[in-house]
């Protein structure tokens, strides 16, 4: 018996070595729907347009997303969705943010303390939830272009 164990967790150990690597899905803002006011958060309904650049297709049960400015995290979301991004696709997840008026009035204080930059560095980090791989994690940045005057 413990031998059959043994061969029994040796082969799924060297069947998990065989899963391809995969590639982190491409993610980025597609539409911000609906904006609300409720106390002292500003709730958002943000599209996200995620791209699999895998062969595999990309089940998930849940979505969680975190938005930094300059640094700073501004905005927080998470949903239970369930859905699927096809192999070599694109979906749409849409999840409702949460962003707090106070810690959006601390960075703004910040920036015209220290000069208003002429860009805002952005990262948004997040993962897709899979009750039998884990998550997928995603991460993007770049910089947004502050109007001029």
């Amino acid at each position: 018996m413990r031998r059959f164990v043994w061969t029994v967790l040796v082969a799924l150990l060297a069947s998990c070595a065989a899963l391809p690597a995969l590639d982190p899905p491409r993610v980025r803002v597609a539409d911000i729907r609906e904006v609300s006011i409720e106390g002292w958060e500003l709730r958002l309904l943000v599209e996200l347009r995620v791209q699999n650049p895998n062969g595999l297709a990309i089940d998930y049960d849940g979505v969680d997303v975190k938005l930094d400015l300059q640094g700073r995290t501004v905005a927080t979301g998470v949903s239970g969705e369930r859905g699927s991004v096809p192999a070599y696709g694109e979906a749409l997840v849409a999840l409702p943010m949460r962003v707090s008026l106070l810690d959006l009035g601390r960075q703004a204080l910040r920036m015209f303390r220290d000069g208003t930059p002429e860009r805002l560095h952005y990262t948004l980090e997040g993962k897709l939830g899979s009750p039998l791989f884990g998550a997928t994690r995603f991460h993007a940045e770049g910089e947004l272009a502050l109007p001029g005057e």
